[in-house]
């Protein structure tokens, strides 16, 4: 007779992918948590709040800034250039709030039907609450560099209201990773940069450690419900992570910050649509996450075109 734990195992050693044999749920989730229980951080405590920012210093890397190297680049001043600097962080961290509550929200109702006691649905939790700090975090942040916040479109808004309602259990993964790995890639950079503000590099720095966690968690559980979910279901979160990927793109630096620095809203949107060196930093900023996606089957058909048209994946 065959029992429980025989069942559960062979159920595991048929969950493989192209990437190989997945690993425990369970387990993953009590590595997890053992490393939360680890490295997590108050920004509350952990951050010099009320030190000065320095006037020669950032507040984003250059190579950075949408508009590094284009003719309207070349042309302002180093301080215009630094100021466009400080709104571009503001606007990065006004849409990692937005990206975080939807993350939220998505991961809530992952655990809804899940044991609510196991590691799985403790890590998510977890991980719930990393959020909630690293959003107070960025809100704080935007406050104390003195720009404004800037919220996504009304209709981009509304668009994610959308989405993240209709969202399959994969897309909402897809959606997760999305939101976290370009700007994680882009923090990896920003943290040691000693040209930075102190505060913005202790904040990219949290973000990062903690952040890493949480990829590990939503790739996992999106290899395992590639491989789950129905036929139909994975064709959905391939069409809607390739919109996300689309209203992500048009997002990521809010079109006002231009005008805010006393640039031409018009030229500045059409020099960074033509930019090459933003396109090779938007493109390799997402490269391991499509090389990813396209490895589990998420980048194909429809879903893939609109991957492409977004600006984020070669053609």
């Amino acid at each position: 007779m065959t029992t429980a734990p025989d069942i559960a195992a062979t159920e595991r050693e048929a969950l493989r992918d192209a990437l190989g044999l997945l690993k425990d749920r369970e387990q993953v989730a009590e590595r997890l948590l053992e490393s939360s229980r680890k490295h997590s951080f108050d920004p509350d405590t952990e951050l010099d709040w009320d030190a000065p920012f320095e006037d020669d210093k950032w507040f984003w890397p250059p190579e950075l800034v949408s508009l590094y190297d284009t003719p309207l680049w070349r042309r302002m001043s180093e301080e215009q250039r630094k100021d466009l600097a400080r709104h571009e962080a503001a606007s990065l961290a006004s849409l990692g709030i937005w990206f975080e509550v939807i993350l939220m929200q998505l991961l809530v109702r992952h655990i809804y039907d899940k044991p609510l006691t196991s590691n799985h649905v403790r890590y998510a939790l977890t991980e719930i609450a990393d959020e909630c700090r690293h959003s107070m975090m960025f809100a704080r942040m935007i406050k104390q560099g003195g720009a404004p916040a800037y919220p996504v479109s009304r209709l981009h808004h509304n668009l994610a209201r959308v989405l993240k309602t209709i969202s399959t259990t994969p897309g909402s993964f897809t959606a997760t990773l999305l939101g976290e790995e370009i700007l994680d890639w882009m923090q990896r950079l920003t943290f040691p940069d000693e040209r930075v503000q102190q505060l913005v590099r202790g904040v990219t720095r949290i973000h990062v450690i903690e952040e890493a966690r949480h990829v590990r968690y939503a790739r996992e559980e999106l290899r395992r419900q590639m491989v789950t979910c129905p036929r139909w279901e994975a064709e959905l979160t391939r069409i809607s992570s390739g919109e996300a990927a689309r209203v992500f793109s048009i997002s990521f630096v809010n079109p006002q910050v231009y005008e805010n620095v006393g640039l031409d809203k018009r030229e500045a949107v059409a020099q960074v649509k033509a930019s090459g060196h933003r396109r090779e930093i938007m493109q390799t900023g997402a490269k391991r996450l499509t090389d990813f996606l396209d490895e589990i089957g998420v980048l194909r058909g429809a879903g893939r075109r609109l991957w492409v048209s977004s600006g984020l994946l070669a053609k």
